[in-house]
């Protein structure tokens, strides 16, 4: 049987929540400049490099810190859940708008 140390998935969790979004938050502004930039490529690899970098790095940190795997899967849970926050949000921020039909 399986023990899951639950201290640790909450502790990953707790930090993994902060973190993804403000990954989604960076993915959204690195996105709005490469748009709007002379040299999108170069905006695009120093987002990516950055928020990829503090993301595992604060995975490391709070799986050190746990002295436990399960934090990681807490932290990951975190991050799939912001995602899928993430993913909506600009589905319905860009969803097309219905026209009104005049006269039927």
């Amino acid at each position: 049987m399986i023990t899951v140390n639950w201290p640790a998935v909450l502790l990953g969790f707790s930090f993994g929540l902060p973190v993804s979004a403000l990954f989604f938050v960076g993915l959204a502004w690195g996105m709005r400049h490469a748009l709007s930039a002379d040299r999108p490529g170069l905006w695009l690899m120093a987002s990516s490099f950055c928020r990829i970098a503090v993301l595992l790095g604060a995975g490391f940190l709070v799986t050190a810190s746990a002295g436990s795997n399960w934090a990681i899967a807490g932290y990951a849970l975190a991050f799939l859940l912001a995602r899928l926050v993430a993913v909506r949000w600009a589905r319905i921020s860009k969803a097309p708008t219905a026209a009104t039909q005049d006269g039927a």
